[in-house]
């Protein structure tokens, strides 16, 4: 019991820490007090301070140099994909404002790759889309996503401006149980640069994602191009778990 009283709190300061890091009491740049100054602050030990800002530090929140105070970084948000949650869901969890809106969409044959993904007869019929994805405003993803006919269906019906399509196929009885995704680097095409406002071939986080629902049925396969500085993917390691996780940072 004192054991998991110990890791509770620790985890405690470092949510309040990550709070008042986004609603600015630490700027961009700026030094987060001395170990004491924050295990007097908070009444915890100067371990329990430690241990939070490993947490942070893991998170890309502070930087970890020894001898001196943690200096704030770029003002990350974070969702662990331990637990699969959509864009959407992932932005409102953090306060932010997410929207979506259909660009272009178009019933076709899929291709080899497609059919291979979402496991379909080659040339069957999928439905295409391009959606630009922001956070308050700000373009941050292009996502170009392709469904399977009877997903497609329900997802060709949605208003296109809907700012969730994984809640509108949950409205339909479509549950994204799983996913597997795939982290590399390509190039802003010029409809990625028209898009996020960025110049021609300039680097971009890829993340290509296959989800599927509680069956294992493939529901989607996607092609996700982030701006860079705005979303990064950091990985934490330890005995007990591996976690994969989303941080929003400003650019």
């Amino acid at each position: 019991m004192a054991n998991s009283q110990r890791t509770a709190r620790y985890r405690e300061l470092a949510a309040a820490l990550r709070a008042e890091v986004r609603s600015g009491v630490y700027s961009e740049g700026g030094r987060l007090p001395s170990e004491e100054a924050l295990a007097v602050a908070h009444d915890v030990s100067r371990g329990t301070v430690r241990q939070a800002l490993a947490l942070l530090r893991a998170e890309g929140v502070v930087t970890s140099r020894r001898g001196t105070r943690r200096v704030v970084l770029e003002q990350p948000r974070v969702q662990s994909f331990a637990a699969l949650s959509s864009f959407t869901r992932w932005a409102r969890s953090l306060g932010e404002e997410p929207g979506g809106a259909v660009v272009a969409s178009q019933w076709r044959a899929a291709d080899a790759v497609e059919a291979e993904r979402l496991r379909l007869a080659a040339g069957a019929r999928v439905l295409w889309v391009l959606r630009l994805r922001t956070l308050g405003g700000e373009p941050v993803m292009v996502e170009r996503t392709v469904y399977p006919e009877p997903v497609g269906e329900l997802v060709a019906s949605l208003p296109p401006d809907a700012v969730s399509v994984t809640e509108g196929l949950e409205a339909h009885g479509v549950v994204l149980a799983d996913a597997d995704h795939t982290l590399d680097l390509t190039l802003a095409d010029a409809e990625d640069a028209r898009l996020l406002d960025c110049p021609l071939a300039a680097p971009l986080l890829r993340e290509r994602r296959r989800t599927s629902d509680p069956t294992g049925l493939p529901v989607e396969w996607s092609e996700d191009r982030y701006r860079a500085g705005t979303v990064a993917f950091t990985v934490h390691n330890s005995l007990a778990t591996t976690a994969l996780a989303r941080t929003r940072g400003d650019a």
